[in-house]
């Protein structure tokens, strides 16, 4: 495919294919879609079937849960927010998240929930941004009582325990103290299901009614919201997390009267989204753009530069690089970026085939998603095999090798 100096080889495309394939002939991938874009280029992939055990086949139009691959288009209702000023980096969030007030901090990560001291500051917009409120999914941490705590009230998705509406989500939350004093520390996750309740908080409207107004409406994604509707509920996968042992495949949600046949409780910003590869693809071409789809401004280029370069200090992200490389066994190589901007990874140094500057990031369900600046690149890459075995990291991670092997500049 070729545009103007956007050039990939079709060899290089042959090649992917030929490795996408490869997954699916396994048996461990039942069916995947992929999307390439450079330039006004794309070149699409939809290979295998809907279930494991045959079935319709994949299409560039299935939908998929998104996982933490909705945390880089979900913030961009917060972006909204401040390019209009109505919320600051440094604001307070106790005038929206009442619940955050007065907090208690833990004095040792392992310890009993009432061996706390005070908090030294307030948290701020900013801290959510950054992932670095002082809560949040922890795999050093399993175990303890916080972590414990935080899976029997339902605070993170996909769990026995339902998550609640958000009223009283915010009630369970503000209930617990923090692990770490706010701004000290990146933890994953809960921060950005917090900012889809100050973004409803803040504008008097649900979190997906102000994103579809204001991102994916104008972007056109029109098949990306927190549920499948009646009208793409057909194009829905049944969605596995096989047995890590055995490597059978357990159902994880089945698309009709499953997790996203109906609108949720709680809209969860850090995974709830289902969308497609188009859809992606407009998101993050937008933000290649600097903001700008179509001749329309989404989003002020200053606000694109903070969400998509790193903004963690050294200390925070010493955190992050200890989680990343002292869990590759769990998370089968994914996560080690150098760098988080707000709601995704950035690649600060060149750990793999892709350059520093490349953004996005992974879900749990099988899905990736990122923009490199520097090649002006999009990949996004969807099945539905959880991340319960190592077999989707591995096809995303050889999905990104043979893809910037086709560069042919």
């Amino acid at each position: 495919m070729e545009n103007g100096k956007s050039v990939l080889s079709e060899a290089g495309l042959r090649r992917l294919r030929a490795v996408l394939a490869r997954h699916v002939e396994s048996g461990r991938i039942p069916g995947l879609v992929a999307l390439v874009g450079r330039g006004d280029a794309t070149h699409v992939e939809a290979l295998g079937t809907m279930r494991h055990d045959g079935g319709a086949p994949m299409r560039r139009d299935t939908v998929f849960r998104m996982a933490s691959t909705s945390k880089p288009v979900t913030v961009a209702a917060a972006m909204v927010l401040l390019d209009e000023c109505r919320i600051r980096l440094d604001d307070v969030v106790d005038r929206w998240l009442p619940e955050l007030a007065d907090r208690q901090v833990l004095n040792r990560v392992d310890g009993p929930l009432d061996d706390t001291v005070p908090a030294r500051r307030p948290i701020t917009v900013r801290d959510l941004l950054t992932s670095t409120f002082g809560l949040g999914m922890d795999l050093t941490a399993l175990g303890t009582p916080i972590m414990n705590a935080v899976f029997e009230q339902g605070l993170t998705p996909n769990l026995p325990t339902p998550m609640p509406e958000p009223d009283e989500w915010m009630r369970r939350l503000g209930a617990l103290p923090l692990m770490h004093q706010p701004g000290e520390h990146w933890q994953y996750h809960i921060s950005n299901d917090l900012l889809g309740v100050l973004v409803a908080r803040v504008t008097g409207r649900s979190f997906e009614a102000f994103l579809r107004e204001r991102i994916f409406g104008p972007l056109g994604m029109a098949d990306t919201a927190f549920h499948a509707s009646a009208d793409t509920i057909d194009r829905l996968p049944t969605l596995y997390a096989p047995d890590p042992h055995s490597g059978e495949f357990l159902v994880w949600d089945e698309a009709e009267g499953g997790r996203w046949s109906e609108p949720p409780a709680f809209q969860g910003g850090g995974g709830g989204l289902v969308s497609t590869v188009d859809d992606y693809h407009a998101y993050f071409s937008m933000l290649l753009n600097g903001g700008m789809h179509r001749g329309e401004r989404i989003l002020s280029r200053p606000a694109v530069e903070l969400m998509t370069t790193d903004r963690l200090t050294p200390g925070q992200n010493a955190a992050r690089n200890a989680l990343a490389a002292g869990n590759v066994h769990v998370s089968h190589g994914q996560g080690q970026h150098g760098g988080w901007g707000f709601g995704m990874a950035v690649r600060t140094h060149r750990g793999d085939y892709a350059p520093v500057g490349q953004f996005g990031w992974d879900g749990g369900t099988g899905t990736s998603a990122y923009a490199d600046p520097h090649n002006r690149l999009t990949g996004i890459l969807l099945t539905q095999v959880g991340m319960s075995v190592p077999d989707p990291a591995q096809l995303i991670h050889d999905f990104w090798t043979t893809l910037y092997q086709a560069i042919d500049d």
